[in-house]
């Protein structure tokens, strides 16, 4: 079991300070969010001046067509020596019609095409065959060969998802290379939603759900006092909060008896009652979905959390972490290096 650090898409020099002092600190790679810039290009910075294993966690699909996510991925591949994994997601029906101005329906059919694009896109960027890829929502069949990138050693970059519902996480295992599982998660969605179907998943693909790489988020709330995990649980509350007033994430409260959660937290949130949100989640709630703990107990925590679940463990906290705290990032470094000597590598 690999760990991992979130960190935002960067200033690239920004970026490959961030890449240096992650591999330094002992972490197995950097999972890097979109928002506001690229994941793309700050993935391509910190493949230059690291050895991380790097992954887009995730980088948004719909606005960009296949070819130019393919061209993307595979030059980053090339870059890293095969160290790079492409995460897609499909981000909300807002962001991309209003954003983006790009296509949404139906969401799930769509990014399941965009995988198979991506697979025809790749063998023929391999040279193994014509590019001749006929969907409901993209259609390619020209690729002269001086606009084809050619063949890299590190071959094709695996292609992982990001998904929550049920349909979702059987779709990514049955199609994709691997999984990102959405910050909200708690052990029992782990297991009762989250393994399951993606079990099943692999199984109508004809292969083992173990070769499914599973990246798992986890809210850490770690330190030797109550005033150092203080600061963390709260902005662990509020994070789970903002996800939580969101209607798809509703079911995960429901698993845990807390039905009219999500609605609580939506009427807070529009009425701008921050004050409201730690009586929504509460301390018993909050536990569900976060690893507290002391500094030296944090790899045996994450080890018992994740341990047959995750592939790679990836601390949500990390990127603020190390932007406020370079001695706490360190020590966050440290339990990453613990978590993978004692459980051996894993892709």
């Amino acid at each position: 079991m690999k760990v991992d650090a979130l960190v935002n898409a960067q200033p690239l020099r920004r970026m490959q300070e961030i890449a240096r002092d992650a591999e330094a600190a002992g972490f197995a790679g950097l999972t890097i969010t979109e928002a506001g810039r690229t994941a793309y290009l700050s993935a391509a910075a910190a493949a230059l001046v690291t050895g991380l294993d790097l992954a887009t966690g995730v980088a948004v699909a719909f606005p960009r067509s296949p070819m130019v996510t393919a061209s993307n991925a595979w030059e980053l591949a090339d870059v890293s020596g095969g160290r790079f994994r492409l995460g897609l997601g499909t981000q909300v029906r807002a962001h991309i019609e209003r954003r983006y101005s790009a296509e949404f329906d139906p969401p799930g059919p769509r990014l399941r095409e965009y995988v198979l694009a991506l697979r025809a896109i790749f063998r023929a960027f391999a040279g193994d065959e014509r590019l001749a890829f006929d969907g409901d929502h993209w259609s390619m069949d020209l690729l002269p060969r001086e606009w084809s990138p050619g063949p890299i050693d590190a071959g094709a970059p695996p292609i992982d998802l990001a998904a929550v519902n049920p349909w979702m996480l059987r779709m990514a295992a049955e199609v994709a290379d691997g999984v990102h599982v959405h910050p909200l998660n708690t052990p029992t969605y782990l297991e009762q939603t989250l393994l399951p179907n993606l079990a099943a998943g692999a199984a109508a693909a004809g292969r083992p759900a173990d070769e499914v790489t599973v990246h798992v988020p986890c809210f850490t709330v770690v330190g030797d006092t109550e005033d150092e995990r203080a600061a963390r649980r709260e902005a662990a509350r509020f994070q789970i909060a903002f996800y939580g007033s969101t209607p798809n994430y509703a079911y995960l409260f429901e698993q845990l008896d807390r039905e009219g959660t999500t609605p609580r937290l939506q009427a807070a949130l529009k009425a701008k009652d921050l004050g409201a949100v730690p009586s929504i989640i509460d301390d018993d709630l909050l536990r569900h979905f976060v690893v507290e703990c002391p500094w030296d107990g944090l790899a045996d925590a994450l080890v018992d959390r994740y341990e047959g679940t995750a592939s790679r463990v990836v601390l949500y906290f990390a990127g603020r972490t190390w932007d406020e705290d370079r001695t706490a990032f360190a020590r966050l470094g440290e339990a990453a290096r613990d978590v993978h000597r004692r459980t051996g590598p894993t892709s």
